[in-house]
């Protein structure tokens, strides 16, 4: 699994990178990023709280076959 977050809709409320910092972080604007590589199975459901947790729905799961 990896984890894509649209900047379009990011709004920098920073609830990912507080739930995952493993995953995500703040880029260079302000905006959440996810890493680039596949998530550690470890990080996996930290990531999927994440992803629930963003108010705008800006964090898409990615999933292997995608």
């Amino acid at each position: 699994m990896r984890a894509k977050v649209d900047k379009d809709s990011c709004i920098s409320c920073g609830a990912c990178v507080s739930i995952c910092p493993e995953v995500f972080e703040f880029d260079d604007d302000g905006f959440a990023v996810a890493i680039e590589e596949e998530i550690n199975e470890d990080d996996f459901e930290k990531t999927k709280s994440a992803i629930e947790s963003c108010p705008t729905d800006a964090i898409f799961e990615i999933k292997e076959n995608d």
